[in-house]
């Protein structure tokens, strides 16, 4: 298993994503956590897409689509 450089949230990312970082439980730590993340999402026609769509616009990292 490889260790990846854990990737921080810019200012500008801060300010984009300060509505979710505001959510009880999740924040600042939850928004790296997401930021860092791979995802496979299979299934790209269907519901799929939309994950892969919400996934990103909430400041998914990276996203393997099948």
């Amino acid at each position: 298993m490889s260790f990846k450089e854990q990737k921080h949230l810019s200012p500008l990312e801060r300010e984009i994503y300060s509505w979710q970082v505001d959510v009880d439980g999740f924040g600042l730590d939850g928004q790296e956590k997401l930021k860092n993340a791979t995802v496979l999402i299979s299934r790209c026609g269907g519901l799929g897409g939309v994950v892969a769509y919400e996934l990103a616009a909430a400041g998914g990292g990276k996203m393997i689509l099948a």
